[in-house]
């Protein structure tokens, strides 16, 4: 049996997306849920003069009521179209620049309109990048028929159909799910709690928990992949 874990697609997220994903034999971009305003599917922060500050994606009439999977993002936007250049300058002096730039460049430029494939996409580039060999899956396209369950139950319903005997959910769920009710439906419960993870930066002071793009820009890829390891399930 194998381990799976369900997450909405976030543009660029922090290192602890990527633990997660490197802990699991599968992993659902959970796409077809309502969308989070104010969370981290559009946005999520960079280091600039050595502070950190949010880069945001523009969507277009997005709103709690409406799924990820429905929502553009406008790229016309003046925000949207400096964001590559924005990164560039931010990162043209980190050690690894030559090497993570184009690939942030080639994420940007990736033809779709949906946020959510552009998330995605930025994820899954990513985890290549990094040797991370987890399958993937996308909630509105592999486990639709579930659609109408309650959270849990859903859930539950996605690991069997995977044939998955254990659930790894990110540690803020522990408010959401118990292990119990799990339990009682065949599956084993785990939370992903993220360790400390530091590195060097430009300056002294340690910014922690950006956008995986600053992990890539200052660490090696065999350094990044020992970073993955630093969790505990709990």
């Amino acid at each position: 049996m194998s381990n799976i874990a369900v997450m909405q697609p976030y543009i660029f997220p922090y290192i602890g997306y990527f633990q997660m994903i490197s802990a699991v034999d599968k992993f659902v971009f959970y796409d077809d849920v309502n969308y989070i305003k104010g969370g981290w599917i559009n946005r999520n922060r960079i280091l600039i003069n050595n502070l950190p500050q949010y880069f945001t994606i523009p969507l277009i009439k997005a709103s709690p009521n409406r799924l990820i999977n429905e929502i553009k993002f406008d790229a016309s936007n003046k925000d949207y179209s400096k964001l590559t250049h924005k990164i560039q300058q931010a990162y043209v002096k980190a050690p690894y620049f030559k090497e993570v730039f184009p690939i942030i460049k080639d994420i940007l430029n990736h033809k779709t309109t949906y946020i959510s494939e552009l998330a995605i996409y930025s994820v899954i580039t990513i985890c290549r990048y990094l040797d991370i060999d987890t399958k993937f899956f996308v909630s509105s396209k592999d486990f639709n028929e579930s659609k109408g369950l309650d959270r849990a139950d859903r859930l539950i319903d996605i690991c069997k159909k995977e044939n998955c005997d254990t659930y790894i959910n990110a540690i803020g769920g522990q408010e959401l799910y118990t292990k119990e009710y799990f339990s009682e439906n065949g599956i084993k419960l785990f939370f992903i709690e993220s360790e400390k993870v530091t590195y060097k930066q430009f300056g002294d002071e340690f910014c922690p928990w950006l956008s995986i793009i600053d992990v890539l820009m200052f660490n090696e890829k065999e350094e990044i992949k020992q970073m993955l390891n630093k969790h505990k399930l709990i």
